[in-house]
């Protein structure tokens, strides 16, 4: 049985329409891989969570170790996951964290009810802690395969890549794409003869910003360098609005942090308007020092109790924490 070496799915010649679709079986790449790295083109995958779920549940019949790979901007919601393995945590994308903002307030939090033996912030892009990392997983894992998890887009497959390349004799070789459910099987990749990391699809994240963009969307609100937060210090009745993404009603003085990609347009409106009026519209409580979070774009803290409007477009899921930062 031949795999895709980029996402890890069977490869098949009969059906175009079909995943792992190739012309010829031989291919180390199905033509879908194929397109995302050698075009950008991408084709939509329609696997849903439950398909996903169903094949990471797996991973509790051994007792191997997991490497949860976790973007900061999207927390996971680790109370949902059902994983009974060791867990090593490991916050990617430390290029993109604020300078102001310290690992440990992160690090030193309790995240579930998870298994978590240690953990870590790493950066695929600037080598940050990759050597620490190894450390780590040879220190904790069980035998030679640790699985590799996390919301899709976490960093997770570019991480392997990086892995490879630092650390074996073989070449990155796995799809990557800002889009999701790139990964769509195992894909055990040989770092060393006592090690196998083993890629895993990326778990949807439902009610995510990205699966009601556009790529070129997409593109925009996924940071490619270090967070600079931007501060509103907000008097009475004001709106801020981010692009076409959402607007946000403040009726009363407050201080707002918003954290997420400054590719992202935001602007301030001091009188009502009917700028995105179209979208939905709810009502939030905000208690004092806490962050409003939107599903894959990022957070805004605020650090007065307040009622907001929110418009947000339809399928977008939103919650509020307690300020992480």
């Amino acid at each position: 049985m031949n795999k895709c070496i980029g996402c890890g799915i069977e490869l098949q010649c009969e059906d175009k329409l079909k995943d792992g679709y190739t012309s010829d079986i031989n291919n180390k790449y199905c033509e879908r891989c194929f397109k995302i790295i050698h075009y950008n083109e991408y084709i939509f995958n329609d696997k849903n969570n439950e398909i996903y779920l169903e094949k990471l549940s797996s991973i509790n019949d051994t007792n191997d170790l997991v490497v949860l790979t976790v973007d900061f901007l999207n927390l996971i919601d680790f109370n949902n996951l059902k994983i009974n393995n060791p867990v090593l945590l490991v916050f990617t994308k430390r290029d993109i964290l604020p300078r102001s903002v310290h690992e440990e307030k992160f690090l030193n939090r309790k995240y579930g009810n998870l298994n978590v033996k240690d953990k870590i912030f790493v950066s695929s892009k600037n080598n940050y802690n990759l050597d620490l990392l190894m450390e780590l997983i040879k220190k904790y894992k069980t035998s030679n395969n640790v699985y590799v998890c996390g919301l899709t887009n976490a960093g997770k497959s570019t991480l392997i890549n990086k892995i490879l390349k630092n650390y074996s004799d073989r070449d990155a070789d796995i799809t990557i794409s800002n889009l999701p459910s790139t990964t769509l099987d195992f894909l055990p990749k040989k770092i060393s003869d006592d090690l196998i990391l083993i890629d895993t699809p990326g778990l949807l994240d439902s009610g995510n910003i990205i699966f009601n963009l556009s790529e070129e969307e997409i593109k925009k609100i996924i940071p490619n360098k270090e967070i600079n937060p931007i501060i509103f210090q907000i008097k009475a009745d004001q709106s801020i609005v981010f692009e076409n993404f959402l607007r946000i009603d403040i009726p009363k003085d407050n201080n707002i942090i918003c954290y997420l990609s400054n590719n992202i347009e935001i602007n301030r409106y001091y009188k009502s308007n009917n700028k995105l009026d179209h979208l939905e519209m709810y009502k939030v409580n905000i208690p004092m020092n806490s962050d409003l979070v939107i599903r894959g774009l990022g957070f805004i803290k605020f650090k007065k109790e307040c009622v907001i409007k929110l418009y947000l477009k339809k399928g977008v899921n939103f919650f509020v924490r307690n300020s992480i930062i």
